[in-house]
């Protein structure tokens, strides 16, 4: 017991109290929308070394594994970076889902329609697209990061591992439509994710709409971008 008469189990347990409820699921939603909306954008950046040159992007990867200098051991941020963005994955889905559950069994009151675009919309395109998309992952993560997509893959080069892996035409197609995919998907996160944390005021949806078109084109040409410009000989 607590000097409030509350036990501590309790008091520990209200993250998990919030998020069993439509507003938590939201917030939820929101956040680690943004939050692999920026990895989403950075990654995009990064890789764009690679029309600088060779080095440029490989030093880029190598400095990736080097987070933390000397103060971590190597690739150890790297990894705790990674298992950050997976549970922000699978937490973004979940709640999503859940909300997709809760909206349904609450029908045909007006305020789930209103409040529950993000999560119907993800329901909507789960079968297809989510599918997709998630294959796409798997895939990407075994060709460039674990070397055992098909491709030559020599660890630590990132540019020869890229230019390998595009230069197959199947996967640069697989590519560009996962990234096509992903940009729909992206457009209407960025649309409601403010919506989802209460920010919905008339005057500001031109604005939430051209910030959603704006992150969802930018991160979808910079990605298809790797893949054509191999294809073409621009890059190789």
């Amino acid at each position: 017991m607590t000097t409030t008469g509350q036990p501590i189990t309790k008091r520990r347990l209200w993250f998990f109290e919030f998020y069993r409820s439509a507003i938590g699921k939201k917030w939820v939603m929101a956040v680690t929308g943004l939050i692999l909306i920026a990895y989403l954008l950075v990654h995009m950046i990064g890789n764009l070394k690679m029309f600088i040159s060779p080095e440029s992007i490989n030093l880029y990867g190598e400095s990736l594994r080097e987070l933390g200098g000397h103060l971590v051991p190597r690739t150890h941020l790297l990894w705790i970076v990674r298992v950050g963005l997976l549970a922000a994955t699978v937490l973004h889905l979940h709640s999503a889902t859940t909300l997709t559950l809760l909206n349904r069994r609450s029908r045909p009151a007006r305020y789930d329609e209103r409040h529950y675009e993000a999560a119907n919309y993800a329901s909507r395109t789960m079968v297809w697209g989510g599918v997709i998309i998630a294959a796409f992952v798997i895939f990407h993560l075994a060709d460039l990061t674990w070397g055992v997509g098909g491709a030559e893959f020599t660890r630590g080069l990132a540019y020869e591992n890229l230019v390998a892996s595009f230069s197959r035409l199947p996967v640069a197609i697989f590519y560009i439509v996962a990234n096509v995919l992903l940009g729909v998907h992206l457009y209407h996160v960025a649309w409601s994710l403010f919506q989802s944390i209460g920010i919905n005021n008339p005057r500001f949806n031109q604005w939430r709409r051209w910030f959603a078109y704006g992150v969802s084109a930018v991160i979808v040409i910079g990605n298809v971008s790797f893949p054509i410009a191999v294809q073409a000989g621009i890059v190789g």
